[in-house]
């Protein structure tokens, strides 16, 4: 179990850009709040086929929750030029994902927030990618809906969402196989 100087260590190693409520700070100091996945990275490829689904254009806010090392943030800025936040509750991977912007030179275009993804605010966000698991992506279903825009896009890494349809799925072997779903948010 990591002790609370470790992580207290962590928080303020991490920087200015790392942005974090005090409840949710004051459960990671006491150990009391864990990540509900184990980070497991999302394969470069599966990344760059996940944007090209989603259609990233310019003037695009992308935010990815649970973002780990930041991968798809970075890749997202480099590549399009989009502004992207990422959201994840472990401090090593914001740590991780602030170096990977700052050695891809777009720091400036991604911000890397640590915080609870039940608690966060994504309502600028104009796409939001995923890599959680099937009843984390249902506990989060009802927060996409009540936050997020008629027309935003969704991007999921190998799990879907229940009910919800998604509009294209996408089958990616690198070299395993990967599934990709997309849905975009109706209008109310």
């Amino acid at each position: 179990m990591r002790g609370p100087v470790l992580i207290v260590s962590l928080l303020l190693a991490a920087g200015p850009a790392l942005a974090l409520d005090g409840a949710t700070r004051g459960q990671i100091e006491r150990g009391e709040r864990n990540p509900d996945v184990i980070f497991v990275p999302t394969p470069q490829e599966v990344v760059e086929d996940m944007l090209r689904l989603a259609n990233v254009r310019k003037g695009d806010v992308l935010y990815d929750l649970g973002s780990g090392d930041g991968r798809i943030p970075v890749t997202a800025a480099k590549l399009y030029g989009v502004r992207a936040v990422g959201i994840d509750i472990d401090p090593e991977r914001i740590r991780e994902a602030q170096e990977n912007a700052r050695r891809h030179g777009v720091e400036q275009l991604v911000q890397f927030r640590m915080d609870d993804l039940f608690r966060a605010d994504f309502r600028d966000a104009t796409i939001i990618t995923l890599y959680l698991l099937p009843d984390l992506n249902l506990k989060l279903l009802p927060q996409l809906q009540a936050q997020l825009k008629p027309g935003t896009r969704v991007v999921s890494h190998q799990f879907d969402m229940g009910d919800w349809t998604p509009l294209k799925t996408l089958q990616v072997r690198v070299p395993e196989e990967h599934t990709i779903y997309y849905w975009v948010v109706p209008a109310r």
